[in-house]
């Protein structure tokens, strides 16, 4: 209030105007963040989940590829014309298994689409982590800018307010890295 007379001074309606829009954009960058941090701990989990199942792959696989290697051998061994018929049956069975376990593009659950797949994912959280923190820097500005701009209303120096005005603008390019070029700040 100016002179006592109960009118509010024009800038202090400003600044008023100044904070409310950057609480709305820092709501905006919070609730950006929070998405960002869901999709990369969900992309986490999934990477985690199909290179567990890679795993699993690959021990199975060296399993049926150890057995028919030992059988191949017992058969060279073998005398009985019909038991190395069976031997070699076996060990067709288990390679063609393996080699089934190894590339089953048909499912997309063969080791190799496997590691295709978690690699994928591995991308997609990172994305999501430099998404998340352009975010948390965003709010960050956007926070310092409203206490700035609340010291100008109380304080009368309009620098505050002209600070937290720029620091509101650092805030909103955070943002756009966010939504358009994560982790562009962590390149330079």
């Amino acid at each position: 209030m100016s002179g006592g007379h109960g009118h509010i001074d024009p800038s202090n309606k400003r600044i008023a105007l100044l904070i409310a829009i950057l609480a709305l954009f820092l709501a905006l960058a919070e609730t950006a963040a929070k998405s960002s941090q869901t999709d990369a701990l969900n992309a986490n989990v999934e990477a985690s989940n199909l290179w567990a199942f890679f795993q699993a792959k690959t021990i199975r696989m060296t399993a049926v590829t150890t057995a028919a290697e030992d059988m191949a051998l017992s058969r060279d061994a073998a005398a009985d014309e019909a038991v190395k018929a069976a031997m070699s049956r076996q060990i067709e069975t288990w390679r063609q298994r393996a080699a089934r376990w190894d590339n089953e593009p048909e499912t997309n659950e063969g080791r190799r689409q496997l590691s295709v797949r978690a690699q994928a994912a591995e991308k997609k959280r990172d994305v999501a982590y430099k998404r998340y923190h352009d975010f948390e820097i965003s709010s960050a500005a956007f926070q310092i800018a409203i206490v700035l701009a609340s010291a100008a209303v109380v304080t009368g120096a309009m620098f505050l307010a002209w600070l937290a005005g720029g620091l509101g603008l650092v805030g909103i390019a955070f943002s756009a890295i966010g939504l358009f070029k994560p982790g562009l700040i962590h390149l330079l």
